[in-house]
């Protein structure tokens, strides 16, 4: 069976004006698909192709690696914003923000100073390791999966997720990311699963 690229939680309307319609068209309806279609294309009649994206992210180098992490980063960046979101988070992941961080404050800057200092392609990640929270990024298609963290947030900071309506301007669409488009409520329960408390 060939992997499939899921719908996106929202309508592509759902997160303007924030982000475009254009920019899912492109982002989702391009970009997304085409690491999907090559993923398919890469591991046609194998058996890498009866594993899980998971999987392959764990146990693959190089251009399989590639696709694979990058059809997984981009589904899992999705689901981490929502129509009315940003603000801050509450319960455990709160709490727990608060206690690895200092405060949320001082979590946001870490964030948004991950993504501002990607040099290049790549993604700012809130991941959980070793029972502690951290903030990570990472270059091209890397993911804390493949460094045995498990991601509870991201964002996109390749120039695709942002040029259409933000033009060079990365830092405007972190800010714009943090304050009105993260989903707390799927980091919240993404944290909870991983046994974070």
């Amino acid at each position: 069976m060939p992997f499939e690229q899921p719908p996106l939680p929202y309508a592509k309307d759902a997160l303007v004006p924030h982000l475009s319609v254009e920019h899912f068209d492109f982002h989702y309806g391009k970009h997304h698909k085409a690491y999907l279609d090559k993923l398919n294309e890469l591991t046609a009649g194998k058996p890498e192709g009866s594993k899980s994206l998971e999987e392959l992210i764990k146990t693959t180098e190089g251009p399989l690696f590639n696709q694979a992490a990058q059809v997984w980063n981009h589904t899992f960046y999705w689901n981490c914003m929502k129509k009315g979101g940003g603000g801050a988070p509450s319960g455990k992941l709160a709490d727990a923000i608060k206690r690895d961080f200092g405060s949320f404050d001082d979590f946001k800057k870490k964030f948004h100073e991950a993504g501002m200092t990607q040099f290049g392609s790549g993604w700012a990640w809130l991941v959980l390791k070793n029972g502690k929270l951290e903030v990570a990024k990472s270059a091209n298609a890397e993911c804390p999966l493949k460094q045995g963290a498990t991601p509870i947030l991201t964002c996109d900071v390749w120039e695709h997720a942002y040029y259409i309506d933000y033009r060079n301007a990365r830092a405007k669409f972190l800010d714009t990311f943090l304050a009105s488009l993260v989903n707390w409520d799927f980091a919240a329960k993404n944290y909870e699963k991983a046994g974070g408390k």
